[in-house]
């Protein structure tokens, strides 16, 4: 079994990325291969690993959807009463990981965590569907429950009651912002020395390009 999961490889040579073609600034370069993988018209995207550590160091690590990005950083929602959002209060830095494996592409950023303005929070929470608005109210999110029927039932009574009204956003749901200090991009190459770019933020806001060993 492990001989044969041994095996399993691909030879990645597609693109190269090298220092003259890519952005002097992370966010520009992001923003390139976004425009090049929403075309490709992958599925999802906008998956995205956030590791997150507790203030002991235990690591944990989960899939979460990009919702957006900008100069300021990386944005996602979710409960904050969840286990990622007791470990992003203990302690607030986190890793976001894209792998978009058709273009043999990997972009880690790692950074400092904020929540997003209340406003924003409410803003993208009355964009989403009912019936997502309804599973986030009524979902107390990574807390043991005592079966599925348990959590259709808080459901389809939350569904009943609420009826043609908006619903508002609960205090406990909402978005984080991941505010880079590290990005680095890899491009998959043959023989497994690949192209890495890394982004450094200084201590004066500006970024550092450099080149690493794969």
């Amino acid at each position: 079994m492990t001989g044969t999961i041994a095996a399993i490889r691909k030879n990645y040579s597609q693109k190269s990325l090298s220092e003259i073609d890519s952005a002097a600034d992370p966010i520009r370069q992001f923003s390139n291969w976004w425009d090049e993988v929403v075309a490709s018209e992958i599925d999802e995207v906008n998956a995205m690993t956030l590791a997150t550590a507790s203030l002991d160091g235990m690591p944990a690590a989960r899939i979460v959807l990009l919702k957006g990005f900008s100069v300021e950083g990386f944005s996602f929602f979710t409960n904050y009463n969840s286990f990622k959002g007791q470990q992003l209060a203990e302690n607030p830095k986190a890793c976001l990981v894209f792998f978009w494996k058709e273009l043999e592409r990997q972009v880690r950023i790692t950074g400092l965590i904020e929540k997003l303005p209340a406003a924003a929070s409410d803003s993208y929470f009355l964009s989403r569907p009912a019936g997502s608005q309804i599973g986030a109210i009524a979902s107390p999110q990574s807390q043991v429950i005592e079966n599925r029927e348990w959590l259709d039932e808080q459901y389809n009574k939350l569904e009943k009651e609420s009826g043609m009204q908006q619903l508002q956003r609960p205090a406990h749901w909402g978005g984080y912002i991941v505010k880079p200090v590290i990005i680095e991009f890899w491009q998959g190459r043959p023989s497994r020395l690949h192209d890495r770019l890394q982004y450094t933020l200084d201590d004066n806001g500006n970024w550092k390009m450099e080149r690493l060993a794969p």
